[in-house]
């Protein structure tokens, strides 16, 4: 099937783990036409569906699952949420290819800075890349099996495409952020992308990295004086940072995650289930390209450089 139901767009989920599988469930639950790619889960969600947790939306159950094991198979879909993480982006790309429209919309859900720039040049000009923002709690428990513990909101903004001008292009994002809203998640239109994406690593940064160096989830790094010193001083150099690349973030927006975190379920932090996992570390976009961004900016950020320095050996020596 080609085509919408109830006149809503076709939607295609590229990298069905926690992030993809969670929003991709809200929206089939919301009407759309979702249709899920997976590799090693595939037969697992054909026969068994995809179930979700969640302490915000109760136990839920997409059965049976419009999944496929190969994007040849998937209609062409009208927008694209990749849910992959940025270690594996590149090799996505011909299967974003093959399963979307003409024009189609393609919003890459991922952590780091500038993780739209090496997925454009794999891409067509004529498809609208977007950066979605996920301030959300989520894990993956087993093959179709996702837990959701917190939050849920997705913010967009547009990266790059065919649409001529400002107006254009916020007229598409604000049609991205409308699929999430219709599916009863937050969601809000980011007029700047980079600086989206800047505040987000205040709260990534710090709890991603330290998740894994010390073995710790949010509640114990937030019950001790030393790890919450530390978390605030990597706070400041990433709105350091983002300040000397141009970007001044929200004032006090490091006080708002740092208050918000406290109040959190405790969370383990996708990279602590990846380092569990002996898969690679998003160390690239998620440490070392604001890093580099900063430095070309003249501007050292002495704490984030050793974190990740750190971090690297602890991946090197994981896998």
């Amino acid at each position: 099937m080609t085509g919408t139901v109830n006149d809503r767009p076709a939607v295609g989920i590229i990298g069905t783990g926690a992030i993809g599988g969670f929003y991709g469930l809200m929206l089939a639950r919301a009407g759309f036409d979702v249709h899920f790619l997976l590799r090693s889960e595939f037969s697992a969600v054909a026969e068994r569906g995809l179930r979700v947790d969640s302490a915000v939306h109760g136990a839920l159950t997409l059965d049976p699952v419009q999944a496929y094991a190969k994007a040849d198979d998937m209609p062409p879909c009208d927008w694209l949420l990749v849910g992959a993480k940025t270690t594996g982006t590149a090799d996505l790309a011909p299967a974003i290819v093959r399963a979307a429209k003409p024009g189609a919309k393609v919003l890459l859900l991922q952590n780091g800075l500038d993780v739209e720039d090496s997925l454009r040049a794999l891409l067509p000009d004529s498809l609208h890349l977007l950066g979605g923002l996920c301030q959300i709690c989520v894990h993956r428990e087993g093959p179709g099996q996702i837990t959701h513990q917190a939050l849920g909101a997705v913010n967009v903004g547009y990266h790059s495409g065919p649409a001529a001008d400002g107006a254009a292009r916020m007229a598409i994002v604000e049609e991205g952020a409308g699929l999430f809203r219709a599916a009863g998640i937050d969601s809000q239109a980011m007029p700047d992308l980079r600086q989206a994406r800047w505040q987000k690593l205040v709260w990534n940064i710090p709890y991603n990295g330290l998740s894994v160096l010390l073995g710790a989830s949010t509640t114990p790094l937030m019950a001790d004086a030393d790890s919450r010193a530390l978390i605030r001083a990597l706070m400041a150099e990433v709105v350091q940072g983002a300040k000397a690349c141009g970007h001044d973030l929200p004032p006090g927006y490091a006080d708002y995650l740092f208050m918000m975190t406290e109040k959190m379920p405790d969370y383990w932090p996708s990279m602590h289930h990846d380092f569990l996992h002996k898969r690679p570390l998003e160390l690239e976009a998620i440490y070392a390209r604001p890093l580099a961004a900063a430095k070309a900016a003249g501007c050292e950020l002495p704490r984030i450089e050793a974190l990740h320095r750190t971090l690297g050996f602890i991946d090197r020596r994981n896998r």
